[in-house]
């Protein structure tokens, strides 16, 4: 892949779009459909591409990626032509009798930058959003990702006429900002790192661009001392070390209850023998690090506290094994960057407020998780905690729910998206009021003085 790709000519998708072949019900679901039949009829393809890039077995490809587009795609079609209806709603007492009405209209050109660790559907699911929505767009995916990326370029390039939706390959640190500058956007949606994202988020301000950024941070996973801990365990080491843990949604570190935590590593040392087995570097269920470069600053962690389990590496194959670390000082770059890879530093609690203080330190996550049987406990952990979503006794499993937001909030994001949250993140909530000419009472208009009494009345 070029480092740099032609930047296509937005104008053009600018055109395609204003001539309104978009907008109808019959055309968005014309084109959801092309994509589903694309993406079925090139789904070895996709297999093969993302086993090159990540180690991504079929049935993970499939879980992980295939499957939920395709599962996206499916819901979006059976419930767009009720979201596209104006939905009524109420009229204050000033304005009566008017009518009035929220309808959701498209955006128009739309960008859709995607990441590489999720290189499939963290791109393509929002493109339903925007197909549904009624939008034109151009999708930017990783570099780093090269053979899914280079194998979306050929998908789409098969499937759509570029002035409706294209694909911009190459270096993202060039094409981007060039694109961003020198075209209007109406709407930008990225996933990705919060460093790029905030310079994706400068860039759009000086043209007043909405956007839309899905992003990460240290997630914690509680362990409560009433917690199911066989439960706690199994679902933790599959979030955690599926696609080798560089997943946004990856517990970044365990806080367990001290009373529970010698009972629960063993169970975690347990679940990841029986996944992966004595040697994960040749399961085929356990992915390998996207590059060189991440390689080598998630082995520049090991030596950040003890390795209580895996620790094994092999550069050559950009292989590192499920590791569990504890004695890590809450310091070390281990529990200040998103770790996003397959290490889990475990620290033990006493009290809920001694937890918290460890969250604390790395506010907003964009997952939150907590393991108890205790209703009210849940409540306690999840009110006085700021996060944009997550789960109880679950893990990762809250991002596959299309009936549900999935999103960040402050330094892990802005913005939501997934199912009808997608098709309104790519849409505008257009007010109106209809107002009949027959009624049209003289109080409205000057001169005011003796009516402040009246006003009162009707602004109440």
């Amino acid at each position: 892949m070029s480092a740099v790709s032609t930047t296509p000519d937005c104008r053009q998708l600018r055109k395609f779009f204003q001539t309104g072949a978009t907008r109808s019900l019959e055309f968005r679901k014309k084109q959801l459909i092309i994509l589903k039949k694309a993406l079925l009829a090139h789904e070895q393809e996709i297999y093969d591409a993302l086993y090159k890039d990540l180690k991504k077995s079929p049935e993970e490809s499939y879980a992980t990626e295939l499957g939920l587009i395709l599962s996206e795609i499916n819901y979006t079609l059976r419930n767009l032509r009720q979201w596209m209806l104006p939905q009524v709603v109420g009229t204050d007492l000033v304005n009566l009798p008017s009518a009035s009405s929220v309808t959701r209209v498209a955006k128009g050109v739309v960008l859709i930058i995607g990441p590489w660790n999720y290189p499939l559907q963290l791109l393509l699911i929002p493109l339903v959003g925007a197909i549904a929505g009624g939008n034109v767009a151009i999708l930017k995916p990783s570099e780093l990702s090269t053979h899914i990326s280079e194998l979306v370029e050929k998908i789409i390039a098969e499937s759509f006429p570029s002035e409706y939706i294209t694909v911009v390959n190459g270096d993202g640190a060039q094409v981007v900002p060039a694109m961003v500058k020198d075209f209007g956007f109406d709407h930008i949606f990225y996933t990705g790192s919060t460093m790029v994202g905030k310079s994706i988020y400068q860039l759009a301000a000086e043209s007043l661009t909405p956007v839309s950024l899905e992003l990460g941070g240290k997630s914690p996973c509680i362990i409560e001392a009433d917690a199911n801990l066989a439960v706690a365990a199994r679902r933790t080491v599959l979030a955690k070390f599926v696609n080798a843990g560089q997943t946004c949604v990856a517990p970044d570190y365990l806080l367990v209850h001290e009373s529970v935590k010698k009972k629960t590593v063993e169970l975690l040392k347990k679940n990841i023998d029986e996944f992966y087995g004595a040697n994960p570097a040749v399961s085929t269920d356990f992915g390998k690090i996207i590059n060189e470069r991440r390689f080598d600053r998630l082995i520049g962690y090991l030596s950040s506290g003890k390795i209580i389990h895996g620790g094994e590496y092999d550069k050559s194959k950009l292989y590192l094994s499920p590791t569990l670390m504890e004695e890590v000082s809450l310091d070390a770059d281990l529990m200040k960057d998103e770790i996003f890879g397959p290490i889990l530093p475990i620290f033990s609690f006493r009290s809920r407020e001694e937890g918290e203080q460890i969250i604390s330190r790395n506010p907003n996550p964009l997952s939150f998780y907590i393991f108890t049987s205790s209703g009210s406990k849940d409540q306690e952990w999840l009110s006085n905690n700021s996060f944009g979503g997550g789960c109880v006794n679950n893990c990762g499993w809250q991002f596959t729910n299309y009936h549900i937001p999935f999103g960040g909030i402050g330094n892990s994001g802005i913005g939501a998206y997934h199912g009808k949250y997608s098709f309104e993140t790519f849409t505008h909530a257009r007010a109106i009021m209809d107002t009949p000419t027959w009624f049209d009472p003289f109080i409205k208009y000057p001169p005011f003085k003796g009516r402040l009494k009246l006003f009162k009345q009707f602004f109440r």
